[in-house]
């Protein structure tokens, strides 16, 4: 079955050719680590997530690779502004090091927590200076960077096409509106590939040009190259990334081999707070870690973030959590007691639903569409271990321990309990209500409460 995702170099959705057969090379620029990673950042991750497991349930392996930025990403996105590990090791009054090893670990815990694969290569920028200089010579030998007294920067006018994602018409901006201009660029949308330090300045290298550090686009590319090749599969990231980073790391790689570096570019949107952006200001800046003191399972959110298309913007609330635990409630225990069921289901109902289901993941990735199977699936009459299994085949996507949380709740809820709950869905099934009431009663005696909803029977300690 055919793969679509919507190219954000194209601007439209193509089917899926992978460079190598059945192998799909992925790069996904991954945090800077200077403070924890939000629910917005997390979003990204999650859509990368899925673009991961959905290739996996199409049979391809995976190469993916993830930086970790430990250096050269200013306060501006851009050249200008202090680094941020730096600004953070001052506030924190720790070293960079120690700033970068603090949150690198709380990032991967959030990713654990979410259920999230880690990639297969994961690379720091700090272990690949060489890498990254080495792409700098190399731009400078072929003619596409030059040097002034503060920098080396990419000169865009040796490029035929810039900016090639955002489309964006240079001439039509006005360069007096950018702050802090370098007198010394030839154009103000030249980027620093290498910043040469101030002698007070806690992170650099030695390199040609004296101590130095990297810029921020630079990393990308020198990894991306040295772990996937010149040119790969899937650049993942979110559309923040568009108008800088993932513009100048194409500018790189066109200058140093003439390619652009991804076939596919993904990006995944913003993540609103009660409709409005998440700031500090506003006291709406959620971590992953906030969940689980407000009482949820952090993959509540996981839930969450299918309610949306990875290419929309997704509205958080709170009243939107609280709804979403009782679904994640309700598809556990739908898993449950289809497992628990002896009724029969031919193999081609199973079948169906499951093309659905696939049709669905594999047309860019369409979430809530998926999830509308998935609920078809909870709610069928037919309670049978093939609907839980074809349930457990889902959560390979879904990334929702459908499973083991049933193993927990098995623990929970005897099987006595089970059996009861089975014998009064027949007895509903042939409209022996009288015998119905008498096995709710009893299993309420036994210290349970069942609730009929339109997804299936809920049991909970009374």
């Amino acid at each position: 079955m055919d793969i679509y995702f919507y190219n954000t170099l194209t601007k439209k959705k193509e089917v899926f050719e992978p460079l190598e057969e059945k192998e799909a090379k992925i790069y996904s620029c991954g945090p800077t680590v200077y403070k924890e990673a939000t629910i917005g950042n997390m979003r990204t991750n999650l859509f990368q997530d899925i673009l991961r497991r959905v290739l996996q349930y199409n049979g391809y392996t995976l190469k993916h690779a993830m930086n970790i930025t430990d250096v050269g990403h200013l306060v501006s996105d851009g050249d200008d502004g202090e680094d941020k590990m730096l600004k953070s090791a001052r506030e924190e009054k720790k070293t960079p090091i120690e700033i970068a090893t603090y949150y690198t670990k709380l990032f991967f815990q959030d990713l654990a927590d979410l259920n999230i694969q880690t990639p297969e290569i994961v690379c720091k920028a700090t272990d690949h200076i060489q890498e990254m200089l080495a792409y700098v010579e190399k731009l400078v030998e072929k003619g596409y960077a030059y040097e002034t007294s503060t920098a080396i920067y990419f000169d865009i006018a040796k490029l035929d096409q810039y900016p090639i994602l955002s489309k964006v018409n240079l001439e039509e901006q006005k360069a007096g509106a950018r702050v802090d201009v370098d007198p010394e660029k030839r154009s103000p949308y030249d980027f620093a590939l290498w910043i040469k330090a101030p002698e007070n300045h806690l992170m650099k290298w030695d390199s040609k040009w004296g101590p130095s550090y990297p810029g921020w686009h630079i990393e990308c590319s020198a990894m991306g190259q040295k772990y996937l090749g010149e040119q790969f599969d899937i650049h993942t990231g979110g559309i923040d990334l568009i108008p800088t980073h993932h513009e100048n790391e194409i500018a790189q790689s066109k200058g140093n081999c003439g390619k652009i570096p991804a076939r596919f570019w993904m990006h995944g949107e913003y993540l609103l707070i009660d409709g409005g952006k998440m700031s500090k200001s506003l006291g709406n800046v959620y971590l992953i870690k906030d969940f689980a003191q407000k009482g949820y399972d952090p993959l509540v959110y996981r839930l969450f973030s299918y309610s949306c298309h990875y290419r929309n913007k997704l509205n958080f609330t709170w009243e939107g959590m609280e709804a979403t635990a009782k679904s994640l409630e309700r598809l556990r225990n739908g898993y449950q007691v289809h497992l628990a069921g002896k009724d029969k289901v031919e193999d081609n109902e199973i079948q169906s639903l499951e093309t659905k289901f696939h049709q669905a993941i594999n047309d860019d990735l369409n979430m809530p569409l998926a999830m509308s199977i998935v609920w078809e699936v909870v709610r069928q009459e037919k309670k049978s271990p093939k609907w839980a299994n074809l349930l457990a085949k889902f959560d390979t996507v879904l990334g929702l321990k459908i499973q083991e949380v049933n193993n927990k709740q098995q623990e929970e809820i005897p099987q006595e309990i089970l059996n009861l709950v089975e014998q009064r869905k027949e007895a509903r099934s042939n409209k022996d209500w009288a015998k119905s009431d008498e096995l709710r009663d009893l299993i309420q005696r036994k210290g349970y409460l069942i609730k009929d909803t339109k997804d299936g029977v809920e049991i909970e300690r009374g």
